[in-house]
């Protein structure tokens, strides 16, 4: 059984969605701490700010990804403080080398859900990434 283009999408646009907010909601949070809220903030904090801001508004990139993956290795690199704050899905979902940066394990479930993710798309059933998720995380 074939899925057609507007199915498909419908799968990897809730998926992309989902990951926007999250991007979206770790910007949020990391505005509200330090060294972004010193009044001398440096020029390169504030580059990376921008960075960020521009990375989520400006999904239509064609180095999106590629610049995801940068700002989220920056993120262990030079603002170790704020890794409680960065969701773990973001550091899957731009891959590369912000997987070394997950144990096998985390490896492991965002694996898993992908399958669901996928097995729901080739079986055309209804799947909400948030909802398995949520589920998988014991969050429901």
């Amino acid at each position: 059984m074939s899925i057609s283009s507007t199915e498909e999408n419908q799968y990897d646009k809730e998926y992309y969605i989902c990951h926007l907010e999250l991007l979206n909601a770790f910007i949020a949070q990391i505005k509200q701490l330090p060294p972004f809220t010193l009044t001398d903030a440096s020029e390169d904090d504030l580059a990376f700010l921008v960075a960020l801001d521009e990375l989520a508004s400006n999904t239509q990139a064609t180095d999106w990804l590629d610049k995801g993956q940068t700002l989220m290795c920056r993120v262990v690199g030079s603002y170790p403080h704020l890794m409680p704050l960065l969701y773990r899905d973001l550091l899957w979902f731009f891959g590369g080398d912000c997987l070394h940066y997950m144990p096998d394990e985390e490896i492991h479930f965002f694996q898993q859900l992908d399958e669901l993710r996928e097995t729901a798309k080739q079986e055309q059933l209804p799947f909400s990434y948030k909802e398995a998720r949520a589920t998988r995380m014991g969050l429901h």
